[in-house]
C-alpha cells in the first residue's frame, strides 16, 4: 500500500514511521488514521520489524492533534464512530507485541498524546509540547487519553491535564512519568534509536512476554497479575535463548539470541 501522509524507513530490524503532514503540524485526519491502521497490521506481521519509533514530520510538531476541520462537522453518531476507530488503530500500536517508542520532537496535543501514550515508552525533545487540550473545544479525549494517561501518570495527573486542557512542558511531563527520556533536540533521534537498541539487545521471547504481562496485569489484581507472571516466566525458561542468556553471563561474554 502506498501512503500519502505516512513515511516509513527501516534501519537494521527498526522500523522509523513519520507522519507527514507538516503543513498541518501533522494532525490527525481520517486518511492518516486509515493508513496507520494499515502500516501497524504490516509492521506487526514483519518479522524483520523487530522495533518501531513514530514521530512527526518537521520540527515543531510530533501531531498536534486530530484534524479540527474534520471533528468540527460531526454528529453524536459519527463522531462516537470516529472515536472508536481512533481507539481502534492506537489498540494495533499498543498490542503489537514488538517495542515501540514515541519520538516526540515536538507540540504532542490532543490525538497526537494520545497516540504517544499507547507506546510502550516516549521519549521527548526538551523543548516538546504535550497536552489534552479536548475540554478547550468542547469535547473530552477520545483516542484513548482518559484511560492510559490515568494508567501512566495517576489519576491525579490525568484529572488536571484533561480538565485544564493545559499544555505542559517535556521537563514537567517526563518528572510525572508521562516522558521516559528527555533529550536536546539535536540528540533526539540518535538517543531514541539508541534505546530501542538496548531493548533489542536483549532476549526478543523475553521481552514479548514481559510485554503481554504487564499488559495483562494493569487490568487485574496484583495476585493475579502474579499468576500471569509466574506462567510467563515458566514459559521463559523452556527457551533456548533462556539458556543462551544464562551460559552467556557465566561465561561473561556478550549473548547471541535467536528468538527461540
Amino acid at each position: 500500500m502506498a501512503y500519502e501522509n505516512l513515511l516509513c524507513e527501516h534501519d537494521d530490524g527498526v522500523a522509523l514511521v513519520t507522519v507527514n503532514r507538516p503543513k498541518l503540524l501533522n494532525a490527525l485526519n481520517a486518511q492518516t488514521l486509515g493508513e496507520m491502521a494499515h502500516l501497524f497490521d504490516a509492521l506487526r506481521d514483519d518479522t524483520n520489524v523487530k522495533g518501531v519509533v513514530i514521530t512527526g514530520s518537521g520540527e515543531k510538531a510530533f501531531i498536534a492533534g486530530a484534524d479540527i476541520n474534520e471533528l468540527a462537522k460531526m454528529r453524536a453518531l459519527e463522531a462516537k464512530s470516529v472515536a472508536f476507530f481512533g481507539q481502534q488503530v492506537f489498540a494495533r500500536l499498543e498490542k503489537m507485541g514488538k517495542p515501540t517508542i514515541a519520538m516526540i520532537n515536538g507540540f504532542a496535543l490532543g490525538g497526537g498524546c494520545e497516540l504517544a501514550l499507547a507506546c510502550t515508552l516516549r521519549t521527548a525533545s526538551k523543548t516538546a509540547r504535550l497536552g489534552l487540550p479536548e475540554v478547550s473545544l468542547g469535547i473530552i479525549p477520545g483516542y484513548g487519553g482518559t484511560q492510559r494517561l490515568a494508567r501512566i501518570a495517576g489519576p491525579g495527573v490525568a484529572r488536571e491535564w484533561i480538565l485544564t486542557g493545559d499544555m505542559v512542558g517535556a521537563e514537567e511531563a517526563w518528572r510525572v512519568g508521562v516522558i521516559n527520556r528527555l533529550f536536546e533536540p539535536a540528540e533526539l533521534r540518535d538517543g531514541t534509536m539508541k534505546l530501542m537498541r538496548t531493548i533489542l539487545s536483549r532476549g526478543p521471547i523475553a521481552v514479548r512476554l514481559a510485554l503481554e504481562t504487564i499488559a495483562r496485569g494493569l487490568n487485574m489484581s496484583q495476585q493475579e497479575g502474579e499468576v500471569i507472571e509466574t506462567d510467563m516466566f515458566g514459559l521463559a525458561s523452556t527457551t533456548e535463548d533462556m539458556r543462551e542468556g544464562m551460559a552467556a553471563f557465566l561465561e561473561k561474554r556478550k549473548p547471541a539470541f535467536r528468538g527461540l
